[in-house]
C-alpha cells in the first residue's frame, strides 16, 4: 500500500425499515493507513452500516472505496465481499463450534490472499496470547478467548484493513478487562501496519483504544479528528456515569525518579508526573486525567501534596447532568483538560472564561 494514499471512503445508501423509518448513509472520509481509527455513536447511527459497505457486505447507491492504490468501489468496480481482503470480527466471536481453535485458524489461513508464513503465524498466537487453546473447542473457552481467537482469525486471513464491528459489547465486565490490553497492544505488537477500523459507543473504548476517530449521528458523519483533539469535545452526556469523563494524552517518558518510583512524562510541552509502572526513559504510553480528578486554583499552590499542577486558560464552563457540578475545558498549549467542579466552587472562586488558574491534577491512570 502506498504510504502517502490515504484510504478513501465515500459511501451514500438509503433504506426503508419494517416499521416505516427512513435511514439514509451518506459519508465522504478519509481513515488513516494504520493505528486505531475509532467509528463512534449512538445505536442506529450508522457505524455498523458503513463497516458492511466497506466490507462489500452492502450495496450502496453510490460509493467509492480506495485503500492505497486498489479500488474496490467506484462507478464502474463493485468488488464482492469475497474478493475484498478484510479481516472482520463481529458482536459475536462466531467460531465454527465443530472446529478446534488451531482448525478455525487453518480455515483462515485456507482463505488468505497468500500464503502464511510459519512465523507470521506464531507472532499472531503470540499477539493474541492463545497457543494454549488450539486443541480446544470454542464452546469450552470464555467469551473473551473466543474473541481473541476472532481476531487471531481475522488477521491470518492476511487483511489490508481489519473492521471491528463492536467486539466487547457481548462481553461482560471482567471479560472486557481481560481483552482489552490485547486489543490496546495490537497495533504496537503486528509487524506489518495494518489500518483498523473500530465500531464502538463506549466512551471508555473510544479512550483506550483510538488514534482517530469518526463521530457519526443519522447516517452522517458529524466530527472527525486526532484521540487528544476530538474527547474532550465529544458529547458526554449520552454515558450512564461521569466516573470515566476525562481526556488520554500519548505521553513520553524524559526523567525517572527511582528514590519516589515515579516518571516524568511530557505530552505537547506538557509534563506530568506518573507511576514507573516499569517504564524506561523514550517508552510511550497513553494516559487517562478524569475530570473528578483534577481541581482548579487561583495560584500556584507549592504547599500541597498534588504534584502535578498546570497553568491553564478556562475555555468554556457547561452544565453537567448532575445540578450540583458542571464541566469546566482548560486550555493547555495545544491540549484540552475537563475539570468536574461544583457549581459553588465555580462561585466561590468566580471562576469565567479567560481565566488563568492552575489545575491541580491528583491522580493520573496510566492505561497502556
Amino acid at each position: 500500500m502506498a504510504i502517502d494514499t490515504p484510504i478513501k471512503t465515500r459511501f451514500y445508501l438509503e433504506r426503508n425499515h419494517s416499521k416505516g423509518h427512513h435511514f439514509c448513509l451518506d459519508v465522504d472520509l478519509q481513515i488513516p493507513e494504520s493505528g486505531i481509527s475509532v467509528i463512534y455513536g449512538a445505536s442506529g447511527s450508522g457505524k455498523t452500516t458503513l463497516l458492511r459497505c466497506i466490507a462489500g457486505l452492502e450495496k450502496p447507491i453510490k460509493g467509492l472505496f480506495r485503500i492505497g492504490l486498489d479500488i474496490w468501489q467506484d462507478d464502474k468496480i463493485f468488488l464482492p465481499a469475497h474478493q475484498r481482503p478484510v479481516g472482520y470480527v463481529f458482536q459475536e466471536a462466531s467460531l465454527f463450534s465443530h472446529l478446534t481453535t488451531k482448525q478455525n485458524l487453518d480455515y483462515a489461513i485456507k482463505r488468505a490472499s497468500n500464503s502464511v508464513l510459519e512465523h507470521d503465524y506464531q507472532s499472531i498466537l503470540g499477539i493474541m496470547d492463545i497457543n494454549q487453546f488450539l486443541d480446544v473447542y470454542p464452546n469450552n473457552l470464555s467469551g473473551g478467548e473466543q474473541q481473541r481467537v476472532a481476531i487471531a482469525r481475522a488477521l491470518l486471513t492476511q487483511p489490508k484493513i481489519l473492521l471491528m464491528d463492536e467486539p466487547l459489547s457481548a462481553l461482560d465486565s471482567q471479560r472486557k478487562s481481560e481483552i482489552m490490553p490485547y486489543l490496546e497492544k495490537l497495533t504496537q505488537n503486528l509487524e506489518k501496519p495494518l489500518p483498523i477500523i473500530y465500531v464502538t459507543h463506549s466512551l471508555d473504548e473510544v479512550s483506550r483504544l483510538a488514534d482517530h476517530i469518526f463521530v457519526m449521528q443519522q447516517g452522517k458523519l458529524i466530527k472527525q479528528g486526532k484521540l487528544q483533539e476530538l474527547l474532550p469535545t465529544l458529547d458526554h452526556h449520552d454515558t450512564t456515569s461521569n466516573d470515566k469523563l476525562g481526556v488520554v494524552f500519548k505521553c513520553r517518558v524524559i526523567q525517572q525518579d527511582d528514590a519516589w518510583h515515579l516518571n516524568k512524562v511530557v505530552f505537547e510541552k506538557n509534563e506530568l508526573w506518573v507511576h514507573d509502572n516499569n517504564l524506561q526513559i523514550g517508552d510511550h504510553l497513553r494516559v487517562r486525567i478524569l475530570a473528578k480528578d483534577i481541581s482548579i486554583a487561583l495560584s500556584n499552590h507549592l504547599d500541597s501534596s498534588i504534584l502535578n499542577r498546570l497553568n491553564c486558560e478556562i475555555a468554556e464552563i457547561n452544565s453537567d447532568k448532575d445540578d450540583a457540578y458542571c464541566l469546566v475545558k482548560l486550555k493547555l498549549n495545544n491540549c484540552t483538560l475537563i475539570a468536574q467542579l461544583t457549581n459553588k466552587s465555580v462561585a466561590n472562586l468566580k471562576l469565567a472564561v479567560g481565566m488563568k488558574v492552575w489545575a491541580q491534577i491528583k491522580s493520573v491512570a496510566i492505561i497502556d
